[in-house]
């Protein structure tokens, strides 16, 4: 599957739909050779090696379930073998939120969402780091939500569960401290999506169980009055990987304003020294 090409080599572990399947084409139409990864989502897999056709011997796709630090660790070594290193993470791995649709909490999601959005990022970054540090430019974009900010409350009640909500705030914890053992060879930054097209918004599951009412309060809720766009998530990342050669250990909040609120900036009231005057 591999031939002569010298790319920088990206790793994109959940790339089988939705906001990883844009991140890996976007990497192979720039030059990028691309390690991509996925477990489930088995009806997406035709639709992705269609997508990928194109680019032959520039990607590499495997089946792992990053839940299994062994198998995570073995991954990790043969994608690196495939292309020879890796020089960019994108560390997108998660599985959570949706009360409306997991309801009340039962200990198999619990863990579903530590394993995947908490654990296995950090094993993911821990294995990857020796060859990240030992290439000219290694970078890491962690991927985050804005539930580690608003947690259960507000519009976003319907959407995102305690341990995501958890889980995320804990990610952002793992960031500042990567960014002090990656430094000074490796970058990492984090990339905090709000509801995005295909993550807790139009084109996920959960969306078409809200009411009309709970949707239109989550776009009420967000200052430019829409949701996310992949393309928005992706010159977002490029814009990480590529343009912010002096930003490390930051938080980049990509929600549309969701976290800033309804609330708007009320004008100025006259005050004593201007209704005193003359």
């Amino acid at each position: 599957m591999t031939r002569a090409g010298d790319g920088p080599v990206v790793l994109v572990p959940g790339a089988v739909k939705g906001i990883g399947r844009a991140l890996a084409l976007a990497f192979l139409e720039r030059g990028y050779r691309v390690i991509l990864n996925y477990w489930d989502w088995e009806e997406c897999l035709q639709p992705l090696q269609d997508m990928l056709a194109p680019y032959a011997g520039l990607y590499a796709l495997f089946r792992t379930d990053l839940r299994d630090t062994a198998a995570l660790r073995r991954f990790v070594a043969d994608a690196a073998r495939r292309f020879g290193g890796i020089d960019v993470l994108i560390n997108n791995i998660e599985r959570g939120g949706w009360p409306v649709v997991h309801g009340p909490y039962v200990e198999e999601q619990w863990d579903l969402e530590m394993a995947t959005t908490l654990r296995a990022k950090w094993w993911l970054f821990d294995s990857c780091l020796p060859y990240l540090k030992r290439s000219s430019g290694g970078c890491v974009v962690v991927l985050s939500s804005i539930a580690g900010i608003v947690g259960r409350s507000g519009p976003a009640a319907a959407v995102f569960n305690d341990g995501y909500a958890a889980a995320n705030r804990g990610v952002s914890s793992f960031t500042e401290t990567w960014a002090r053992i990656g430094a000074p060879e490796v970058r990492v930054n984090e990339l905090m999506l709000g509801f995005v097209e295909t993550r807790h918004a139009e084109g996920t599951r959960g969306w078409g169980l809200l009411s009309a009412a709970e949707r239109q309060a989550i776009l009420d809720h967000t200052l430019l009055r829409r949701t996310g766009t992949l393309a928005d998530v992706v010159d977002a990342v490029l814009f990480l990987v590529e343009r912010a050669s002096f930003m490390t250990g930051s938080v980049l909040r990509l929600d549309g304003g969701y976290v800033l609120g309804a609330d708007r900036v009320a004008p100025m009231p006259k005050g004593v020294l201007e209704a005193s005057s003359g």
